[in-house]
């Protein structure tokens, strides 16, 4: 008789790993907002009680040179944490957020939550939670000519003039489907609350192992949105792009598309680290963040 295979998870791992009493943090917040600038000024001085800050960052622009920085303290919202992923550039480095935006998925922390866990947090014993990502690129003629790490989604939209693109689904070299639709959205977990949401897909937990796929407006109701592997290859190709057909990274322009482009998507090699703050989870995120609270 075979074997039971084991249902024990493996130990999961803390987020201060270097040698140094106190960790070394770089602060990050986004520019030209004055609550961030405020609450900036009110945090500073706590987080340096407990932790070396290297720098401090209000225009997106530290480069990350430094090998041993431990932690990465957003000051925004979700928009600075995705900012936050391109700028460390598959950089595994833990982050933090603090949300002085509206909704803050991912930005889960008040900035008096903070405020509380922060001596915890500076300790170094808070969990780490990889969440995936997507490698994408845009080959034209056999060639890479632009490619990016998405956090959130990747999305093939059209534009004016606006008429229902076809776009092409493969799935590891195979031709899943044809789309009829307004555009197309492959979302990671972290990015199913998002465009994905909207567009009637559904809500992944973020530790799954998987990408949704969600046709925007499709022509043809049987397509519904399907969710697959996150070790699936994808490949997009629209067939009759207009002037305006683009590929969006998380809510910036990869690059237009013309005929005879792909878009490739596959799974990182890096993962998004973020910190597990005990009392936060999905379930709460989506009471809290979508009114899940029971009655109307």
């Amino acid at each position: 008789m075979p074997s039971k295979k084991s249902t024990k998870s493996s130990p999961k791992k803390t987020w201060q790993q270097s040698d140094q009493p106190r960790p070394r943090v770089v602060i990050l917040g986004t520019p030209g907002r004055e609550r961030v600038r405020q609450e900036a000024v009110r945090l500073g001085p706590i987080i340096a009680q407990h932790a070396e800050i290297v720098a401090q960052d209000f225009s997106f622009a530290y480069s990350f040179d430094d090998p041993d920085i431990d932690l990465v303290i957003v000051l925004g919202g979700d928009g600075s944490i995705l900012q936050t992923a391109r700028q460390l550039s598959g950089r595994e480095i833990p982050v933090l957020g603090i949300n002085c935006g509206n909704l803050g998925f991912l930005a889960a922390l008040s900035p008096d939550d903070f405020l509380e866990v922060w001596p915890q947090v500076s300790s170094g014993k808070f969990a780490i939670v990889d969440h995936l990502m997507l490698a994408v690129k845009l080959v034209r003629d056999g060639n890479c000519i632009a490619e990016q790490l998405a956090l959130n989604e990747v999305a093939v939209l059209g534009g004016p003039p606006y008429q229902i693109l076809g776009i092409d689904l493969f799935a590891d070299g195979n031709l899943a489907t044809r789309y009829r639709c307004d555009g197309l959205i492959l979302a990671t977990p972290v990015g199913s609350t998002a465009h994905n949401l909207s567009a009637g897909g559904p809500i992944l937990r973020r530790t799954l192992d998987a990408v949704v796929i969600s046709p925007i407006s499709p022509h043809t109701l049987t397509y519904r949105p399907l969710v697959d592997s996150a070790d699936t290859r994808f490949e997009l190709t629209v067939s009759e792009p207009n002037e305006s057909t683009s590929v969006v990274v998380d809510g910036r322009i990869l690059g237009q598309l013309h005929a005879g482009d792909r878009v490739q998507v596959a799974r990182a090699q890096t993962s998004f680290q973020m910190l597990s703050v005990p009392g936060q989870n999905d379930y709460r995120t989506l009471r809290d963040k979508l009114g899940w609270g029971g009655s109307i």
